[in-house]
């Protein structure tokens, strides 16, 4: 379910992409600056306990770092990639969680990772 959800978050992305000019590494940057809008709204969202808007948004959260997960590729990109994978799977099990629990802490974490994550992929020259 989520794969395909992913799938559609990266291809919305991508074609949204390819219209503007965005290069690869933008695209990464535009799906990661997502992810992270739609944590922010999510936690809006539970504080005034919309339910259903909450998790949708979750949902297209994980669909989004899902995305980025299916952006790996794990045989060239060596222990980092690796890595990125464990922590994105991490990361949308703590979305989970958040979802099912209305846990705003776990909303925070995973929003502090992708940040982490975007911050240093920011850093690397196009």
């Amino acid at each position: 379910m989520y794969r395909t959800s992913a799938m559609k978050q990266y291809q919305t992305v991508n074609i949204q992409a390819q219209t503007s000019g965005a290069s690869p590494h933008r695209l990464i940057q535009m799906l990661m600056e997502g992810g992270l809008s739609r944590l922010a709204q999510a936690r809006g969202a539970m504080e005034r306990g919309q339910i259903a808007l909450k998790g949708e948004l979750i949902g297209k959260a994980i669909g989004i770092v899902g995305g980025l997960r299916d952006g790996l590729d794990l045989e060239k990109g060596g222990e980092l990639a690796t890595n990125l994978d464990g922590l994105y799977e991490y990361m949308v099990n703590r979305l989970m969680q958040a979802n099912l629990k209305n846990d705003a802490a776990a909303l925070d974490e995973v929003s502090d990772l992708l940040r982490t994550v975007k911050s240093g992929w920011d850093g690397i020259s196009q």
